[in-house]
């Protein structure tokens, strides 16, 4: 029988559509303005802070809702705008510097739909608020920290190959081995330039001084500025992660700058702190032969530097580094049989096989965990960039008792908190070189809440002249099509909601209106075609089953070639660019489904196996 479904196909479609309004709901309830609360350095906050939180609150006459724990920060949420910037300030006068006091948007969904994973869509920074750095990376670091790496190889390759040296050192642009004799020097000369063909190596050799120098190829300075910026980029973004922020972006700008946008965040001074934060460990052997007091007096054995403990006291470390935090995979702050805080380490395979090397030989000697951090010094250079000073603290000293492999643990961190901390930044990884923010802007919900109202405005006007257009022009088939164009804007915001990456942005907002336009295009086509067959003479009952048949391979046509170029955008673009390719892909997708497979079971429902002498289109 023509223009009739199964009951089974029937109740997919309509199945189908009531989960993309089902999951749309969770928009309906928006969202309550709310004031977190967190703990600075990882810190908890403790469930005695919520009766304290309720009861200042209650005492300064501040209508909530409610203070509770959710998702690991203590949450104040409130029944209007008006009293969050109040309550923000009270709070961070109650509670000191010891915890971060920030704004906040909680979502209203009622809990039987958290309960099946619904939740509202995840908003990008143009609409919801928050905070914008541009940060910029130090390359003169990355290649200083790269011409270290190279002092270290050629080190151990030289004693590999039993090559005597007298000595490797960091000048200018270039790395200098000096030998005590010209026939080392050659040999070593062609033994290097055979495994380094990405660095020059130059005879430098004057009088009895016998030396060469190395320096970078071009080729090796633009991968190892490379290197560090996406590095940089994938450790800021495992950051960002750890900040559980929703939906952040993190994108390139330029040779040298990073720009992250973090929606939602109206305090950044967590923010700030973390990807700010260029923190990374090295383990180094303690000097137990050197005298404490001339070092302490700044008389430092050869090879040597002086560090000192978080008391003060002051540890002589050797240069020679056993291992770097580039190694650690992984970090799990906990206690050790004492109670005491621990950091425990994992290590890949290639920093295993370094400390398990080291350590084989050198059972019973003191090795030093060196934390290093690089903070900005309050000054600035002539070109106005912040500087950087490089600040170093050894966590603890400890015997090796027997041979370390890939996993082992650091103590003697002071607390809980700074454990929690150390093990972040060291699971979320050690930036390559350290970075400045050089610009930061904070957007205001209020701004966000604008651009919302103005696209919602586009979207509702322009909905609205297509209901009014349709049924004019089309009458009942119509009306039809308004019924598939309303369940098209449910589902696209239906299926944006539910998946974990999808943000809107205002560019998204103008591409749900201009899939709104597409479904329509769709619909007209059919039924153009439906009125060509009636013309040529074709039943009612005919002429809708061709109109939808031969209309079929146009529409497609139409929108997968739109598809691919959606695609297209979604691969190469960035940041506005992206959003709007999101949602257009998703629209096309959702607008198929309603124009073509949705308006046919409405339409044969009405008008499918009967006997009809006229169409109403």
């Amino acid at each position: 029988m023509l223009n009739k479904y199964p009951w089974w196909k029937n109740t997919v479609v309509i199945l189908l559509i009531a989960i993309g309004f089902l999951y749309a709901m969770p928009n309906l309830y928006g969202e309550d303005p709310a004031v977190q609360v967190s703990g600075t350095r990882g810190a908890q906050v403790e469930l005695a802070q919520l009766d304290k939180i309720r009861q200042h609150l209650t005492e300064q006459s501040i209508d909530f809702r409610s203070v509770a724990f959710e998702d690991g920060l203590a949450l104040v949420r409130l029944r209007n705008d008006a009293d969050q910037l109040k309550v923000k300030s009270l709070l961070h006068d109650m509670l000191g510097d010891d915890y971060i006091v920030a704004l906040n948007l909680a979502p209203a969904t009622p809990g039987w739909l958290d309960a099946i994973g619904a939740g509202p869509l995840k908003l990008g920074l143009d609409l919801r608020g928050g905070v914008h750095f541009l940060m910029e990376v130090d390359m003169d670091a990355a290649i200083s920290k790269a011409q270290e790496g190279m002092i270290q190889d050629f080190r151990s390759d030289l004693r590999e190959e039993k090559l005597r040296y007298a000595g490797v050192r960091s000048v200018g642009d270039a790395v200098v081995v000096r030998f005590r004799d010209e026939a080392t020097l050659e040999k070593a000369i062609s033994f290097l330039d055979r495994k380094y063909s990405e660095y020059q190596f130059t005879n430098e050799s004057q009088g009895d001084q016998f030396s060469l120098s190395a320096r970078m190829t071009e080729a090796k300075l633009k991968e190892t500025r490379e290197y560090a910026l996406q590095q940089n980029i994938t450790i800021i973004r495992n950051r960002v992660n750890e900040l559980g922020v929703a939906e952040p972006q993190v994108q390139r700008q330029g040779a040298d700058r990073i720009v992250v946008q973090l929606p939602g965040v109206q305090d950044t001074a967590r923010a700030k702190e973390i990807l700010g934060a260029t923190a990374t460990l090295e383990f180094r052997m303690v000097n137990t032969d050197a005298d404490m007091r001339a070092a302490a007096a700044g008389r430092v054995p050869p090879g040597s530097q002086l560090a000192k403990r978080a008391d003060g006291s002051p540890v002589v470390l050797r240069n020679q580094v056993i291992l770097t935090g580039d190694h650690i995979v992984g970090a799990q702050s906990g206690f050790d049989e004492y109670s005491r805080p621990q950091v425990n380490i994992s290590l890949d395979s290639q920093g295993g096989s370094k400390m398990a090397a080291f350590t084989k030989d050198n059972v019973g000697q003191s090795m030093a965990t060196l934390f290093i951090e690089y903070k900005p010094t309050g000054k600035k250079d002539a070109d106005g960039k912040t500087l950087l000073e490089r600040q170093e603290e050894v966590i603890n000293v400890a015997t090796i008792q027997s041979r370390l492999g890939r996993s082992f643990r650091i103590t003697g961190i002071d607390s809980p908190s700074e454990a929690q901390n150390l093990a972040l930044l060291l699971r979320a990884g050690a930036l390559i070189a350290p970075i400045q923010i050089v610009e930061e802007r904070t957007v205001g919900p209020s701004l966000g809440q604008d651009n919302i109202d103005q696209g919602f405005l586009a979207i509702v006007v322009g909905l609205l002249a297509l209901l009014i257009f349709m049924p004019l022009y089309y009458r009942k088939f119509g009306l039809v099509a308004n019924i598939a164009l309303i369940a098209n804007v449910g589902v696209i915001i239906g299926v944006m909601s539910m998946i974990p990456g999808a943000t809107l942005t205002l560019p998204g907002m103008a591409g749900i209106v201009l899939t709104v336009g597409m479904a329509v295009d769709a619909n007209v086509l059919i039924f153009e075609r439906i009125r060509e067959e009636l013309a040529d003479g074709r039943s009612p009952q005919q002429a809708i089953h061709y109109g939808y048949s031969n209309a079929l391979s146009t529409i497609s046509d139409a929108n997968i070639t739109t598809f691919i170029t959606a695609l297209i955008l979604f691969a190469i673009g960035t940041g506005a660019v992206k959003g709007f390719a999101v949602t257009l892909a998703i629209g096309i997708a959702t607008s198929m489904f309603t124009a073509i497979i949705g308006t046919r079971v409405i339409v044969n429902w009405v008008w499918g196996g009967k006997k009809i002498d006229k169409l109403s289109i």
